[in-house]
């Protein structure tokens, strides 16, 4: 078992069986890059306040630059008897460099520490993640400019509701992802703060510049309550809970692209190298991939509800219960971004058959609600005109028909209004492009945010 950096109180070693429970080594390596980064930027500082010789910190410096080196090579051992990877790069430190760097940890604590790794950490995360989520609009936006004169229904309850344009249907899609990449923007934001110089919950005795260090490291604050800063992991769950709408869009997705590539639907083909087979029916194609994004959402969840329950009744300031916080971290940035990759690839790759879109949005009696409109502007009320259509829509299933297949003569006998000019108002392209208000399904409409969502993403 490794030394302790806090053993001096102790007259017992650590219970064996304990020791690997407490330990988060297996899992905060990945935390190595931010620790060394942060530590190099807090030795800079205590070299300017004259807290370290320039000497004493350049060997301080050259040395976590060799460690990191290693880490990245994939060359250096993780030896897992210590306790974290903050213990473990400063015992690395000071194999190296002798006693020398048993000063790195001057004026600082693993409270604020490890807050600043995660901090680091995240902040990473966000930039990867707007930028993969970005793409994913940017190719919503080629899809849509490709496909913009198709057809399709637009559904309520499932049900086939109203003909739509399927890059408004695409489009949808891209106004959650706006969202999701708004709430990680704002997100950056309570993440992008110092918490270094709150030592382990009082702050440090030191004279320490904190806005050195934030300006090594490139936040734009630094905390302003030490007790807080090293309790806090607000950021962390607004970030899973980004990540968990991010998801949620990403799974509502995926449910019409399964849907959608059935026999039933026949709207989508999806690339084969995106779907597997059966092992034991030979005729199998099979969505595995919107599956599991569908099925990952509920990970993303419960590690937003771990974490949120885990912080619920705890005390100020640090306790141990935070070293939960990472797990949950990481296995949601390990879900999300493959997510957002692949369905982006998918998205890139698929087919529609426009033909049996257009061909679902030509029956089902879509256009209803612009016979009505239509009754209206003839001066009947809407409550009347609604139960004229439904009586209309009636008669014509018993006639197994469409509305534009009825006879004039049959339209009449509902509603003396009817004219000849009924007609223009039961095909389904035309319903669409009267619907050409800001926000509607409307070629024009839809060109118009084609054109600001492009400049939004910068397509």
């Amino acid at each position: 078992m490794s030394e302790k950096v806090w053993g001096g109180r102790f007259r017992q070693s650590l219970d064996e069986i304990l020791d690997r429970f407490n330990a988060s080594l297996s899992f905060d390596k990945r935390l190595y890059a931010q620790d060394i980064a942060g530590s190099m930027a807090h030795c800079r500082m205590l070299a300017r306040q004259g807290i370290l010789s320039e000497e004493e910190a350049s060997q301080i410096i050259n040395a976590l630059a060799e460690i990191k080196r290693e880490m990245d090579k994939g060359d250096f051992q993780f030896d897992e008897g210590h306790e974290d990877i903050h213990t473990l790069v400063e015992k690395t430190l000071i194999d190296k460099v002798g006693a020398v760097g048993e000063k790195v940890h001057t004026g600082r604590s693993r409270n604020d520490q490890v807050s600043l790794d995660m901090r680091l950490y995240v902040r990473e995360a966000i930039e990867r993640v707007i930028s993969l989520i970005t793409e994913m609009q940017k190719t919503l936006l080629t899809l849509a400019e490709k496909h913009l004169d198709v057809l399709m229904p637009g559904y309520t309850h499932l049900q086939r509701a109203q003909p739509v344009l399927l890059s408004h249907h695409l489009l949808a899609y891209y106004e959650m992802l706006k969202r999701d990449r708004e709430r990680f923007k704002e997100n950056l934001k309570r993440v992008n703060i110092l918490p270094l110089g709150s030592a382990a919950l009082a702050g440090a005795t030191f004279n320490l510049d904190r806005e050195m260090v934030a300006n090594e490291l490139a936040f734009e604050a630094v905390t302003d309550n030490s007790m807080d800063a090293v309790s806090d992991r607000d950021f962390v769950l607004e970030f899973l809970f980004s990540a968990s709408l991010l998801m949620m869009h990403l799974s509502r997705l995926s449910e019409e692209l399964i849907l959608w590539s059935t026999r039933e639907f026949n709207f989508v083909t999806l690339p084969d190298a995106f779907c597997t087979g059966s092992s034991i029916m030979p005729q199998k194609k099979n969505p595995d991939l919107p599956e599991l994004t569908r099925g990952k959402t509920g990970r993303v969840y419960g590690n937003l509800m771990a974490l949120l329950t885990t912080m619920k009744g705890l005390p100020l300031t640090y306790n141990k219960d935070m070293q939960e916080d990472k797990e949950a971290l990481f296995d949601t940035v390990d879900t999300v971004e493959p997510c957002l990759v692949l369905l982006t690839r998918l998205l890139k790759e698929m087919s529609f058959n426009e033909e049996a879109m257009k061909k679902a949005a030509d029956e089902g009696y879509l256009v209803a609600t612009d016979l009505a409109d239509y009754l209206v502007g003839k001066g009947v009320t809407f409550r009347q005109a609604h139960e004229i259509v439904g009586k209309m829509v009636l008669f014509a299933l018993d006639q197994k028909k469409e509305l534009k297949d009825l006879t004039l003569k049959e339209m009449k006998g509902f509603s003396r209004q009817i004219g000849k000019d009924v007609y223009g108002w039961l095909e389904p392209k035309a319903s669409v492009q009267r619907r050409s208000l800001r926000g509607g399904t409307g070629t024009d409409a839809v060109k118009e945010r084609l054109k600001k969502a492009g400049e939004e993403v910068g397509s």
